[in-house]
């Protein structure tokens, strides 16, 4: 299992420097339920918008 998550939505909670997610656990779904053909048909769902 990946050890290292690096994202880059750095308005989200758990976005750190170098891009990495400090999220004990990742959610990630295919849009619209349907089978993902590449990455972008994918959404995390474990995103929070940071607030200030």
């Amino acid at each position: 299992m990946a050890q290292e998550i690096l994202c880059e939505v750095n308005n989200c909670t758990y976005w750190d420097s170098g891009n990495k997610c400090t999220a004990e656990a990742i959610y990630v779904v295919s849009q619209k339920g349907q089978q993902a053909s590449n990455s972008e048909d994918t959404d995390c769902k474990t995103f929070t918008p940071e607030t200030h």
